[in-house]
């Protein structure tokens, strides 16, 4: 019971705003609002990623303009106060994801890393595109029909014929109905179809 694994080339921005090192903190800002990004990966020579700024290494600036940190934890974001290159003021090195991985990988590299967007970079480290938030979201907008058609040909076709069960797509939540008489494949049968990109729920009615 094997569903086609989107991956994150298949969401992803393939053209992908980035800056050099001595770009300006206006540059910066003046690109992000154009853009309507929350980061930039920083490049070098032909392309390689090197860091990235985002949000959260600007704000200083506007944090500490009146007050100077308080908190031993605040050294380093008051240390980006003054800075004025991307250099100064990226993230290194740069929290990345290859075009291969699986949503679910770059998914959890976010949340462990807590960052909105990620370059997405080759073996050598170049730069070939951003996958953000919003990108990991797109396979929920997969029509009910497309999904229906993945678990139909992927999932159910692989079912004894004494098994095979009726299944319904409605908003992306799967229901099963029907007789199963192998019940050990209820939870297999619940996990191949989780699987398969866009389903929000499985309900399983199975006699």
């Amino acid at each position: 019971m094997a569903a086609f694994r989107y991956t994150v080339s298949d969401v992803m921005t393939h053209t992908a705003v980035a800056i050099g090192r001595e770009a300006s903190y206006k540059e910066i800002v003046e690109l992000m609002h154009q853009w309507k990004v929350s980061a930039v990966p920083v490049l070098e020579g032909e392309g390689r990623v090197v860091g990235v700024v985002s949000e959260a290494d600007l704000l200083p600036k506007e944090e500490f303009r009146q007050d100077d940190p308080k908190l031993p934890g605040q050294l380093e974001e008051a240390s980006k106060a003054g800075a004025v290159l991307a250099e100064e003021l990226m993230s290194s090195p740069a929290v990345t994801v290859h075009p291969d991985a699986t949503l679910a990988e770059a998914a959890r590299i976010m949340a462990r890393k807590r960052v909105k967007r990620l370059p997405v970079v080759n073996d050598l480290g170049m730069l070939e595109g951003v996958v953000s938030r919003s990108d990991l979201l797109k396979v929920f907008l997969r029509p009910d029909k497309e999904i229906d058609e993945e678990i139909r040909s992927a999932v159910v076709a692989e079912l004894s014929p004494p098994d095979r069960v009726e299944f319904s797509v409605l908003d992306g939540v799967v229901t099963l109905r029907g007789p199963l008489h192998n019940r050990s494949l209820v939870p297999l049968l619940a996990r191949a179809i989780r699987a398969v990109e866009g389903v929000v729920d499985v309900r399983m009615e199975l006699g």
